[in-house]
């Protein structure tokens, strides 16, 4: 990420390991708590994030969210700006499932899942409303930064890929083809030459990590 084209940079950090995520749960909106690997994680990310000397720091107020971006604000003394608008899509009755709970019970909203339709995921959120709710949040930061400063958006699997599809122009369907991220790596927006944004890096991280329990 060094000598980058100038403009505002946006990092995406999804947050760190927790319980569910090795069992292959369903968290959405669901309030669950690092893991003492996922607080490791965490720490370690925030060691590198920190060298970019960010600017602004938003996260959703869930708390693994939450104590993962509380580590990168430590480093740097920055607040965090939390903000509801970053929690993960809620998922409603397939809150808890594992996913292959999930494939059992509700086969064919599962099924049109993978095939990339619009699911409400247990009588839940579509992914184009929890676009809808998490982008403004994210524009709104951005407009906050000083010129060529860093926000980091410290989110959940399932928003963060909700976000890069919406900001970078992909329609709703193709957006699964962003695959997920590990946990506590990231993914970086910079400015186009014209207009809009172009991915810069996804899923990056110092070493590459299996991308367990993503919630979407």
């Amino acid at each position: 990420m060094n000598g980058r084209a100038g403009g505002p940079r946006i990092v995406f950090w999804r947050h760190g390991q927790t319980s569910w995520n090795l069992e292959s749960r369903f968290q959405g909106t669901t309030d669950i708590p690092l893991t003492a690997a996922g607080l490791e994680q965490a720490r370690r990310a925030a060691r590198l994030l920190a060298g970019l000397k960010p600017d602004l720091l938003i996260s959703s107020d869930l708390e693994r969210a939450a104590d993962t971006a509380a580590e990168l604000a430590r480093l740097t003394g920055l607040d965090v700006q939390h903000d509801a608008g970053l929690r993960e899509t809620y998922a409603g009755s397939w809150q808890g499932l594992t996913h292959t709970e999930i494939r059992e019970r509700y086969p064919e909203d599962y099924a049109a899942f993978g095939r990339g339709e619009p699911v409400r995921r247990g009588g839940g959120e579509l992914a184009d409303e929890v676009a809808d709710r998490a982008v403004p949040v994210v524009l709104e930061a951005v407009e906050k930064l000083p010129e060529d400063g860093t926000l980091v958006v410290v989110s959940h699997g399932g928003t963060i890929r909700t976000v890069l599809g919406r900001m970078l122009g992909l329609a709703p369907e193709v957006w699964e083809c962003l695959g997920g991220l590990s946990n506590c790596c990231w993914s970086v927006l910079g400015p186009r030459r014209s207009h809009g944004w172009r991915l810069l890096e996804h899923n990056a991280g110092t070493l590459p990590e299996p991308v367990i329990g993503d919630e979407s």
